[in-house]
């Protein structure tokens, strides 16, 4: 039987954000990386007791390749496979794309390093994201400049109109002027908002940010709305700025209460908070070995699919009356934390995922 190779020899391999195994010919895991337990749910250990080949719901090209691999045939080969989940969960498949390697010349061990398909796919879709957000947040900052120095003279000048001018129905005309003019001032200081107010550094707990939000939409929805918890307790104090969390959260769970309505009025309106740890995660092209996902889930009628894509842009809303500013403020705190936000949502099941790199 051969020995089990020593630990620190693959260490190394646990800072990808790639899964990798080190094999025998027949299979037997050797070693398994963190991202590997991280995928599999399973501790590197128990892990180490099977065989790659059953992770995979079709092995026979994966058998051929190790062979030839080991036989010193192919150096390298590639191709695209699809994992299980868990072992027994046949139903639950990751497509992946599969590298098979050698380790060293003549060794019985065989590395295979498995990249998620989908994996890629969020890494691009972030990327475009990030790039989009900064360009709107140009955008943003130089049209509320743009509209704040002629909207103080249009009020001003309506102000001295109103002082000159005799009749009540002449004044109510000035009024609507002031009045609007207010309403458009309001609504550029809240774009400006998130680049103004100063970045207040602190030791944030994520479950007291979750508590105060829940406490908040309980108190404005009393009846009809459930707000679970799933937490996990072992997610460690992070350095953020802790009103700015409480309000991003706060937004995305606000839109999700208001979008519950019907629900609420049938009295199984459900709104879950979810807390759990990730390892290896990239976010735009930053890796960091742990990060913290805060999930937003309710049972609502989800995203209209015409603004689906658009969500997160500033003035877009799937309500009337909606401002169409909350999402965007709660990208901006996100990002503030070099984090990021992603959405997806179905007819019953809308779910936001908040991700925040940790110490």
């Amino acid at each position: 039987m051969n020995e089990r190779p020593e630990p620190s020899r693959y260490d190394a391999f646990d800072l990808l954000a790639t899964m990798v195994a080190v094999v025998q010919p027949d299979g037997t895991l050797l070693f398994v990386n963190a991202m590997f337990e991280d995928v599999a749910g399973l501790s590197r250990r128990t892990l180490m007791r099977s065989s790659l080949f059953e992770w995979f719901v079709d092995a026979h090209q994966l058998r051929e390749t190790v062979a030839a691999v080991r036989r010193n045939e192919i150096a390298t080969g590639r191709f695209e496979g699809v994992m299980r989940r868990a072992p027994v969960a046949a139903h639950e498949h990751l497509p992946v794309h599969v590298i098979v390697t050698q380790i060293e010349h003549g060794s019985d061990r065989v590395l295979v390093e498995m990249l998620e398909i989908e994996q890629q796919t969020r890494q691009d879709r972030e990327e475009r994201a990030l790039g989009q957000v900064q360009a709107n947040k140009e955008l943003i900052r130089n049209l509320a400049h743009e509209i704040k120095n002629p909207l103080g003279g249009i009020r001003g000048a309506a102000q001295l109109l109103e002082m000159e001018i005799e009749g009540r129905e002449l004044t109510e005309y000035t009024q609507v002027i002031i009045h609007e003019a207010d309403r458009l001032q309001a609504l550029v200081d809240r774009l400006l908002a998130p680049h103004r107010k100063p970045h207040v550094v602190s030791d944030v707990n994520i479950h007291e940010v979750c508590e105060r939000v829940r406490s908040l939409i309980l108190a404005e929805f009393p009846r009809g709305l459930a707000v679970l918890r799933d937490y996990d307790i072992s997610i460690p104090d992070f350095r953020g700025d802790r009103e700015q969390l409480i309000q991003a959260v706060l937004n995305i769970a606000h839109n999700a209460a208001q979008a519950l309505q019907q629900r609420i009025a049938d009295g199984d309106a459900v709104l879950i908070l979810r807390t759990r740890v990730s390892r290896q995660v990239t976010i735009g092209k930053q890796r960091f070995r742990l990060a913290l996902e805060l999930h937003i889930e309710d049972n609502g009628p989800g995203v209209p699919e015409d603004i689906r894509d658009r969500i997160f842009y500033p003035l877009v809303s799937g309500r009337d009356g909606g401002s169409g500013l909350g999402l965007t403020l709660a990208q901006t705190f996100v990002q503030q934390h070099q984090g990021m936000i992603e959405c997806d949502s179905v007819p019953g099941r809308t779910l936001f995922r908040i991700v925040i790199p940790l110490p």
